[in-house]
């Protein structure tokens, strides 16, 4: 009977190496300051616009005009300032999307972009109010800022436990998959040697038989 030689089992590499986490989360990074940039790109819109309506431009309009040698209120001055700082907001308004989705895209959870990009919304709206308006913000706005920001951290947290753990829980699903992978290849090893074995059986029994027929 032939003893039956069995191939060893290369193991597989697994998707939780310390290497590929390292290189998963450098492709991961980008994502944050691209929220943070889209936020900018919303506070800046928002300047803009109010940069269209108001009275402030006109100022700024009497003041171009003055510099240009042109009557102080030169109404097609105004018509142009006010025109540029509409496109602008237009401008920001279409990086602030391309930005958000950018890092959406990137992200694992929609949750944390949400929260980087209205924290930095919040933060630069409120810097530009002060700088370009002269507003002052009262104690209640800055409570509720944090309230908020606080509000979707706490969202992200439970999105991410009822997730079975975001990118920890697709990874152990993975190695469980890669573990019945293997086990199966090992069942299938298993049942060929087994069927192996059983015909070495039969043919040494036949053999045998055919043996003792000659001799009689």
């Amino acid at each position: 009977m032939d003893d039956s030689v069995t191939e060893p089992l290369i193991p597989r590499a697994r998707s939780g190496t310390p290497q590929s986490r390292s290189t998963s989360l450098k492709s991961k990074l980008p994502w944050i300051p691209l929220a943070a940039a889209s936020g900018a790109c919303a506070a800046f819109n928002g300047v803009f616009a109010k940069l269209t309506t108001t009275t402030l431009t006109s100022t700024w309009a009497s003041t171009l005009s003055t510099l240009l040698s042109l009557p102080p209120h030169n109404p097609y001055v105004e018509y142009l300032v006010r025109a540029f700082f509409f496109s602008m907001n237009l401008a920001f308004n279409a990086l602030m999307w391309a930005f958000f989705t950018n890092a959406l895209t990137r992200a694992s959870s929609t949750t944390r972009v949400s929260i980087i990009n209205t924290s930095a919304n919040f933060m630069l709206t409120a810097f530009a109010g002060w700088m370009v308006f002269g507003e002052r913000l009262p104690p209640l706005w800055w409570v509720g800022a944090a309230g908020l920001v606080v509000g979707n951290v706490v969202i992200g947290r439970r999105e991410e436990e009822e997730g079975g753990g975001g990118e920890g829980g697709k990874r152990g699903a993975e190695e469980r998959r890669e573990g019945y992978r293997d086990c199966e290849v090992e069942e299938d090893g298993t049942s060929d040697g087994i069927e192996l074995v059983g015909e070495g059986v039969k043919e040494g029994r036949s053999g045998g038989s055919g043996g003792g027929g000659a001799e009689r």
